[in-house]
């Protein structure tokens, strides 16, 4: 912005040369352009000063003017005043440029509060904040929240967010003209307070045509610590998105064993093989039939014909080799595997997956996480007393009515509770931790699992002998999440360290430590390969990591809250992010570009999967909701053709299951297709 240099070379000029005739002032201003080169803001100086001098020929000592530009520096009225002028231009400006305009009002309202904080304006910067608060309230009350703490400079440096804040830049798009009409309102405003604070902190990235909503471009309003330069330099590095080569499923479908023609035609086998050898090469455990699941598979089988030319669309994905050493599948592993996929249902817009609900009860709010096994088996609840209980979902079927909680007798037959109380305990007891257990993942077989918790440590135990094997420490800071990957052994965490690292089961000390993020790692999710993982974070961003190396390929940005959950597609090629503020955006991994968001969700998005062929998304929510969403519709339409046409063509929702009054917290297809979820049932449902 060449605003800027004008105003700093006016003032320098106004001290040294106050009582010369305004020909000369001119003079050294335009040399001083020349001098640099500035040529368009010579030309804008020469227009203005011409007009300047036609309106007010009285004021024949322009050195006066440039000074009462600069507000004294230590007058804390001028964030104020100026916050004030830019808000009522904003709100008075044209609904055309409007909805841009606003964008720049968020940024600079938290940085005026934050600079009157650190100069020791505490009771100014309070009066600010209350004043003009409410702006701001609908669109980012967490944030804000948050900032109510600062009462002290000691404060901004102590707080993580304020300090994250004052550290990074928003990234706002805005068209040319809304762009020209706000540097001509912070000149004629004389505001060099507001413009300093959009200089520091704010880049804009300028379009050609037409203005837009925030709602038309989720991008709209990014905060990120790097430059977009930089971001879109990070998203120029190759990445192979493809899935294993030589892996189980790639052998069984050139073998010809996934054909089966009792259940698919010839050409449908074909789409369960491909899609199959997409998931299976990055599971590797074993999935026992229950007789509940079985029934829901065979209820949802007849699917095959329309999802037939869907298949076509999209190419197959591309063979990589493995970066780290995989782990041997057992051979009654495979067995199983191969067993599942026979037995594997096809769904797609029009054949949805049967749904399997496990509800916690009784939990008096101490249910922190929870995980289900690959097969459905098994599940695992996280709760703030430090515990770790698991349930076999086959011991559990075998009791009588009366061992289970009384509280809840309508459940359907594929709903299974899950309570304290009854005589015999239903449940495995595993303790160990020594703060709240906020993830817990099974391995692909389900003979190990996994749990981090606050005591800022990462516990591996055997479901089969009960007991606690390793303990890895490493993190300073609680875990937030932890994954298995797809293949097992290894195994990823992230944490309030604001660090992700990679783990292994027989090495107490991390691998890779991947650090970049602004603030805490709240999620992490391997991709299908095993060659990348991929972070999300408070600092609203999405970031997708090379486990070899440790470095960082690319960065998702268009959140405008936290991200709270992370699921890949089978073959690799999209990712799906879900935030506390209830939206999910789906992403293309080459290009690090936003395809779609998914609107629907009021509450946060706890958790997503996407069914094994890759055609379905599921997303719980803290709404009390499962929703599926239809996959297709947001992969045949480039992101630029649709705004072109003017259509958002959002990812199609296409059913929305709500429980009774549960809050879904995990989510997991198994690897015939049957979707499970699970939940605490919540007070006074």
């Amino acid at each position: 912005m060449h605003l800027k240099s004008v105003l700093r070379s006016k003032r320098k000029l106004g001290k040294e040369e106050s009582r010369m005739d305004e020909d000369q002032i001119v003079g050294y201003v335009t040399a001083y352009l020349k001098k640099k080169g500035f040529k368009q803001t010579e030309k804008i100086f020469q227009e203005e000063f011409q007009l300047n001098k036609t309106i007010s020929p009285q004021d024949s000592d322009i050195g006066s003017q440039i000074l009462s530009f600069a507000p004294l520096e230590t007058d804390p009225a001028r964030f104020h005043d100026g916050y004030s002028k830019l808000r009522t231009w904003t709100y008075s400006s044209l609904d055309l440029y409007k909805y841009e305009l606003l964008r720049v009002l968020y940024p600079v309202f938290i940085h005026c509060f934050m600079d009157l904080v650190a100069k020791g304006h505490i009771q100014e910067a309070r009066n600010f904040f209350t004043t003009f608060r409410e702006d701001h309230e609908m669109m980012h009350l967490r944030d804000l929240q948050k900032l109510e703490g600062v009462l002290s400079p000691t404060h901004l440096e102590e707080m993580e967010f304020a300090h994250s804040l004052r550290q990074s830049k928003f990234n706002i798009k805005i068209c040319e003209y809304s762009y020209e009409l706000l540097l001509q309102h912070l000149h004629s405003a004389q505001s060099t307070t507001i413009l300093a604070i959009i200089n520091e902190h704010i880049n804009f990235q300028v379009t050609p045509g037409q203005p837009s909503s925030i709602s038309d471009d989720p991008e709209a309003v990014t905060l990120t610590g790097s430059s977009q330069d930089a971001i879109n330099q990070i998203n120029q590095k190759e990445i192979h998105w493809g899935l294993l080569e030589d892996s189980l499923e790639e052998r069984l479908e050139k073998a010809g064993a996934l054909l089966s023609d009792s259940e698919k035609g010839e050409g449908e086998a074909k789409e369960g093989d491909n899609d199959e050898s997409k998931k299976r090469s990055n599971e590797g455990g074993k999935q026992g039939a229950s007789i509940k699941k079985v029934k829901k598979d065979k209820g949802g089988s007849a699917t095959g014909k329309s999802s037939k030319p869907e298949a076509n669309i999209v190419p197959a994905a591309p063979r990589v080799k493995p970066e780290l050493p995989l782990p041997v599948i057992p051979t009654e592993v495979e067995h199983s595997i191969l067993e599942d996929l026979r037995n594997r249902v096809q769904l797609s817009s029009v054949a949805l997956p049967s749904v399997s609900f496990y509800t916690f009860i009784n939990t008096h709010n101490g249910l922190s996480c929870s995980s289900i096994s690959h097969d459905g088996s098994l599940v695992a609840g996280g709760f703030s007393d430090s515990s770790l209980k698991v349930w076999d979902m086959a011991k559990l079927g075998q009791q009588p009515t009366s061992s289970m909680s009384q509280d809840e007798n309508d459940t359907s037959q594929n709903e299974q509770m899950l309570g304290q109380s009854g005589g015999k305990r239903q449940y495995t007891l595993f303790q160990g931790h020594s703060g709240p257990v906020y993830a817990a993942s099974f391995s692909p077989v389900g003979d190990f699992i996994l749990s981090s918790s606050a005591d800022s440590t990462i516990r591996l135990w055997s479901t089969k002998f009960n007991a606690n094997l390793v303990c890895y420490k490493g993190h300073n800071y609680p875990v937030w999440d932890v994954q298995f990957s797809p293949l097992g052994h290894y195994f990823a965490s992230s944490s309030h360290d604001r660090t992700a690292r990679i783990w292994t089961m027989d090495r107490i000390q991390p691998l890779r430590i991947m650090a970049g993020h602004l603030s805490d790692v709240d999620c992490v999710q391997w991709h299908a390969n095993c060659n990348y993982i991929a972070t999300g974070s408070s600092d609203k961003t999405v970031r997708l990591w090379d486990v070899q190396s440790g470095e960082c390929v690319r960065v998702f940005v268009g959140h405008r809250s936290m991200i709270l959950s992370l699921t890949m597609s089978p073959d690799g090629r999209y990712m799906a992010s879900g935030d506390e503020d209830g939206t999910i955006m789906m992403w293309d991994l080459s290009s690090g570009r936003c395809l779609t968001p998914l609107i629907g969700h009021t509450s946060c998005v706890w958790s997503l999967a996407f069914s094994c062929e890759g055609s379905i998304i599921a997303s719980g929510s803290a709404d009390c909701t499962v929703k599926l969403w239809d996959v297709n519709t947001s992969t045949k339409v480039p992101r630029a053709e649709e705004n072109k046409n003017g259509n958002t063509s959002r990812l199609r929702s296409l059913k929305t299951l709500p429980t009774k009054s549960t809050p879904v917290s995990s989510l997991r297809f198994s690897r015939r297709n049957l979707l499970f979820a699970a939940g605490a049932l919540a007070k006074g449902g």
